[in-house]
């Protein structure tokens, strides 16, 4: 695909030391204790995102977590410029990032150690209005604290400290102190993830529309 990719894309996500020692927020009148592990910095493409509210997870809202704003999976390194991206499926669940694709070629190209699922954590009005716009095929960068945290009443979540790991635990949870959509998606992109998927669904259209033959 021509898409423009910003430098940094290519980069491995930064994980430094901090001193930061761990600090209290409100929001929604709830207070939450954030413990910094890693000052973090990672820009990455979007393939996947869930918005945490009210309507779409009940369980975020029993456990007294609105400090969650969102969960974005990101890709980076060689994975954007996979040139059959667009064949693999991407998608949030509660607190994962799944993705699956039947094309080999696809699967071979990708890094499974340049991509991930993250927390996106912020008290801050602003931040949450900047994270509320991001769509597919956006190129952002987050800055903040790899932290663990805990809301009043609420049980504490960790977070990841390395991008090799799968599974549960291993999205990484980050109070963010600086988020930018670098640039936004292209359309190229975009169609072409729209095109491939009304390219299966026509091939699945055709093939229930082809009259049975016994052999």
């Amino acid at each position: 695909g021509n898409i423009d990719y910003v430098p940094a894309l290519d980069s491995e996500p930064k994980q430094t030391r901090t001193d930061e020692r761990p600090f209290d927020v409100v929001f929604n009148e709830v207070d939450y204790r954030v413990e910094p592990e890693y000052e973090y910095d990672i820009t990455g493409m979007v393939v996947s995102y869930r918005h945490h509210n009210e309507d779409n997870s009940r369980m975020h809202a029993l456990a007294n977590d609105h400090l969650n704003m969102l969960d974005v999976c990101v890709v980076w390194g060689g994975n954007p410029a996979n040139e059959r991206l667009d064949r693999i499926s991407f998608w949030n669940g509660l607190f994962t990032c799944n993705f699956k694709t039947r094309d080999q070629q696809a699967w071979d190209a990708f890094n499974l150690n340049q991509i991930s699922n993250n927390h996106l954590l912020s008290n801050d009005d602003f931040i949450r209005r900047q994270v509320k716009k991001i769509r597919v095929g956006d190129q952002i960068r987050v800055r903040g604290y790899l932290a663990g945290y805990t809301s009043a009443g609420g049980s504490r979540r960790g977070t990841s400290t390395t991008r090799t790991d799968t599974g549960n635990g291993a999205c990484e949870t980050i109070f963010v102190e600086d988020f930018q959509i670098l640039r936004e998606a292209t359309s190229f992109w975009r169609i072409s993830m729209w095109t491939s998927l009304a390219l299966l669904l026509a091939g699945l259209g055709i093939h229930f529309a082809r009259p049975y033959r016994p052999h």
